[in-house]
C-alpha cells in the first residue's frame, strides 16, 4: 500500500540503520554518557516496541518515552469531576473507551457505570451530539480529552451544537497542547536529553512553528515524524546528523503530511471556541455548552472526595525519569487488567507498551 509499505521496508531500515551506527558512533567518541532522545508521542513508543527499534539501534542512544499519550497527562481530579457528573440520573455522559478506565480518587468511568450511571463509548465527538438529539430528556455530557489531534473535532462538535441551539448537550473540556508539556520536561533538572522526536499528527494540526521554542530558547535539536518504522529511524537519523554538526533546529520529517504551517482551517476552529494558554478552556461564546459551567456544583473541589493521587511512579515514568521496569508495581500490582495509573490504561501508554511488547522479558527482569 503506497505511503505505508515503503515506510515498512526492511531494506530500508537496514540502510537508516548502518547510518545511525556510523553517526553515533562518531558522536559517542566525544562524550562519556549515551545520547538521550525523547519519542514525546505514545505512537512513537509503541512503533518502537513493536518493531523491536531499541533492540536494534546502538547502545549509545538511549530513548526516553515522553508523555505524549492522552490520557495519561489526566490527571485523577479530571476523572473525578466526570464521575460525579455521570453519578446523576439525568446524565448520559460519553467519552473515548480508554478514558473509561483511568483510576479516579474513588472509581473509574466503567465502575460508575457498573453502579448503574449511564456512561456510554463514543468513537467521535459527533456522535455524542447524536445521542443529544435523540435523547432530549437527557443532559449529554462529552468528556473531552487529547492534544491538538482530537481538539478540531471537539471545537467544530461545539459549533455545530451552537448552531443547533441544542439545550441538552455539553463539554467537559480537559484538552491539553503540547508546548507546555515539552516546556515542564525541558525545565527539568533531572533529565539530561539532547533531542526531541516530535508527534507528526499534532505538527499536521499546529505546524512547526510552536514546536520552535525548543530550539530557540533551550538549544535542543527536534525532528516532527511519522509513525512508521522507517519515519523513526530517519528522524533519529535526522537529530543524530544536527547533534554531530552542533545544529539545534526543528526539522519535519513527515512531509508527506506535516505542513510547515499546519492546517490553517483546524486551527481557526480552535482560535474560535478554546481560549488556549497553561490550560485549554471553552471561550464565553461557548459557556452554555461548557460542563463545568453548567454542573459547577459537581465540579467544586469540596464536592468531590479527597483526590488521591496517582503512585509516584506515575509520574516519575512519564516525565522519563525512570523506565516503567523500574516502578515496583509494574506487572505485579499494576496490569492493563488491573490499571493503578493512566499508563497501564492507554493504547499509547509506556508502561502499556512495555507490558504488550516487551511482556516476556520484562517479566524476566522483575
Amino acid at each position: 500500500m503506497k505511503y505505508i509499505d515503503e515506510f515498512r521496508d526492511p531494506d530500508q531500515a537496514r540502510i537508516l540503520l548502518q547510518r545511525i551506527t556510523k553517526l553515533a558512533d562518531q558522536v559517542a567518541s566525544l562524550r562519556s554518557t549515551p545520547l538521550q532522545i525523547m519519542e514525546f508521542c505514545g505512537g512513537h513508543t509503541h512503533t518502537v516496541f513493536r518493531y523491536g527499534i531499541e533492540q536494534v539501534i546502538p547502545k549509545s542512544i538511549e530513548l526516553v518515552h515522553g508523555p505524549g499519550c492522552p490520557v495519561c497527562v489526566l490527571p485523577r481530579e479530571a476523572v473525578d469531576h466526570c464521575v460525579a457528573i455521570a453519578e446523576r440520573p439525568d446524565v448520559i455522559m460519553t467519552t473515548f473507551g480508554d478514558a473509561m478506565r483511568v483510576p479516579g480518587s474513588r472509581k473509574n468511568l466503567l465502575q460508575a457505570k457498573a453502579e448503574g450511571a449511564d456512561v456510554r463509548m463514543v468513537y467521535s465527538p459527533l456522535d455524542a451530539l447524536s445521542i443529544a438529539r435523540n435523547s432530549p430528556d437527557k443532559e449529554v455530557v462529552f468528556f473531552a480529552l487529547g492534544f491538538e489531534t482530537t481538539m478540531p473535532s471537539t471545537a467544530l462538535t461545539l459549533q455545530q451544537a451552537y448552531g443547533e441551539r441544542l439545550q441538552n448537550f455539553s463539554v467537559l473540556c480537559h484538552h491539553v497542547t503540547t508546548p507546555p508539556v515539552l516546556t515542564e520536561i525541558l525545565q527539568d533538572n533531572q533529565l539530561q536529553l539532547d533531542g526531541f522526536i516530535a508527534p507528526g499528527h499534532v505538527a499536521m494540526i499546529i505546524g512547526e512553528q510552536p514546536f520552535q521554542f525548543v530550539a530557540c530558547d533551550y538549544g535542543k535539536p527536534l525532528v516532527i515524524s511519522g509513525f512508521e518504522p522507517v519515519d523513526v529511524l530517519q528522524a533519529m537519523l535526522m537529530l543524530l546528523t544536527q547533534i554531530h554538526q552542533g545544529r539545534s533546529q526543528v526539522e519535519n520529517q513527515y512531509l508527506r503530511v506535516v505542513r510547515q504551517s499546519g492546517n490553517a482551517s483546524a486551527q481557526l476552529a480552535l482560535c474560535e471556541v478554546f481560549e488556549i494558554g497553561e490550560k485549554v478552556t471553552i471561550r464565553d461564546r461557548y459557556a452554555p455548552f461548557d460542563a463545568m459551567v453548567r454542573f459547577a456544583g459537581h465540579c467544586q473541589s469540596d464536592a468531590l472526595p479527597e483526590s488521591i493521587s496517582e503512585p509516584s511512579y506515575c509520574a516519575e515514568v512519564l516525565k522519563g525519569r525512570i523506565r516503567p521496569l523500574q516502578c515496583p508495581l509494574f506487572g505485579k500490582h499494576c496490569s492493563p487488567s488491573d490499571p493503578q495509573g493512566a499508563l497501564m490504561v492507554s493504547s499509547e501508554g509506556a508502561c502499556a507498551a512495555y507490558y504488550q511488547y516487551g511482556k516476556a522479558e520484562a517479566m524476566a527482569e522483575i
